[in-house]
């Protein structure tokens, strides 16, 4: 089994917590025509994490390190979740029960179906174990 198509590269940009820094990646990103797909932002003691799902994240990672942000890659999960209640659950206990520990998660829920981006312990295994529970998991392909 290929995990490596399901573990997607999340841009993590390190940055302090002030007006205008959401603003500068959100500009970065629309002149080099990088769409962003999903973003979360995390705040602790005056830093900021900006987490980003983008369709083109190796333009996107030089653009933002030449504009002097501190930038990472981490790997993710996105999983298809049920958008009703006990959706998250299904998830939540399948990982727990394997050990699995979920890092932090972020999540959009539409029109009868949610995605769940996922940053666990253990990638491959999560990946397998979801896999074999007919979880549907998003490629990187058919995002980046």
């Amino acid at each position: 089994m290929n995990c490596e198509q399901y573990m997607i590269r999340q841009i993590s940009l390190f940055s302090e917590n002030k007006p205008g820094r959401l603003a500068a990646l959100a500009k970065a990103c629309q002149e080099e025509n990088v769409n962003i797909l999903a973003f979360s932002i995390a705040e602790a003691d005056g830093f900021g994490v900006i987490r980003v799902l983008v369709d083109k994240p190796d333009v996107a990672f030089s653009r933002l390190t030449a504009l002097g942000f501190n930038v990472a890659f981490t790997h993710v999960i996105a999983v298809l979740m049920r958008d009703e209640p006990g959706g998250l659950f299904e998830i939540a206990s399948k990982l727990s029960d394997a050990g699995i520990n979920i890092d932090y998660s972020y999540a959009f829920s539409g029109k009868n179906k949610a995605i769940l981006i996922l940053r666990v312990d253990k990638v491959e295994e999560a990946i397998k174990l979801l896999l074999s529970h007919s979880f549907t998991l998003i490629a990187t392909d058919s995002i980046q």
